[in-house]
């Protein structure tokens, strides 16, 4: 692994690692895929039990006195780390970006929030960005298509991001799909608020996967993942779906996101 990692002399970094609720609940495998990532980067990982939804859904319906509770136990979980890294852009822009307005502006919460915010990022981006990897050991034999969600893309401008380990991956070819950058039709609330938009969205989507000709969709949001896989997988497609973190750690022994063995 080529990384800018601390020697044995230095301090490795304490990374509080926020697994997200849909990594919790549907995809461990992905919470896993992403503390391999950082030990082997040399971080010391922990996984605070008392962490909960880092409030985006309530934050998206407006429930701003809702959303203010979360973040303050989110806050409290964390603030005592190095970092905080999150396999998901959605969820880290949330932090990131949007936690310190919930506060009154130059209140204690206000400050602890942006204290958070500094030192909060996206898994693949805290890699890359802050610890300087380049490449990460695996191998990955197939073709694989990349999207660009939302939130990480928009947000947390990611994109080259995750291209660059990928192309460190031996036998890994990326084939890239058109118009990768547009939006997958999730969209946390929208697709249930708008479920004929949505579907049209996706499908699309779906079909410029299937036009790139990979085996294999990548991403680095659960909730892109699992709504494009359960479309692709309607549509009878053979089309595996995964985390982003689970071939970069060479952690793929799971069912494709969508799929039972």
């Amino acid at each position: 692994m080529t990384n800018a990692s601390p020697s044995s002399t230095q301090k490795r970094p304490r990374v509080g690692l926020f697994v997200t609720c849909l990594v919790d609940l549907f995809r461990p495998s992905v919470g896993f895929s992403a503390v391999k990532l950082l030990e082997d980067a040399g971080c010391d990982v922990d996984v605070p039990a008392v962490q909960t939804c880092c409030g985006q859904p309530a934050f998206n319906s407006g429930d701003k006195a809702d959303t203010r509770e979360i973040a303050q136990n989110v806050i409290k979980a964390f603030e005592h780390f190095d970092y905080v890294v999150v396999p998901s852009g959605s969820c880290g822009g949330m932090i990131k970006l949007h936690y310190a307005d919930l506060f009154e502006p130059g209140s204690d919460w206000a400050a602890r929030a942006e204290a958070l915010s500094a030192k909060t990022f996206e898994l693949v981006s805290f890699l890359t960005d802050v610890l300087g990897i380049t490449t990460t050991g695996a191998a990955f034999n197939g073709s694989v298509t990349y999207h660009d969600s939302c939130s990480g893309l928009r947000e947390l401008g990611i994109s080259e991001q995750p291209r660059r380990l990928l192309a460190g991956v031996p036998g890994l070819e990326l084939r890239e799909m058109a118009d990768s950058d547009v939006c997958c039709g999730f969209g946390g609330l929208f697709c249930v608020k708008y479920p004929d938009i949505s579907n049209v969205i996706v499908e699309r989507k779906t079909a410029n996967i299937a036009e790139s000709g990979a085996d294999m969709l990548l991403a680095g949001d659960m909730g892109c993942l699992m709504n494009m896989a359960g479309k692709l997988q309607r549509q009878g497609s053979a089309i595996e779906v995964r985390h982003v973190a689970e071939v970069l750690a060479g952690m793929t022994d799971a069912p494709s996101i969508g799929r039972v063995k």
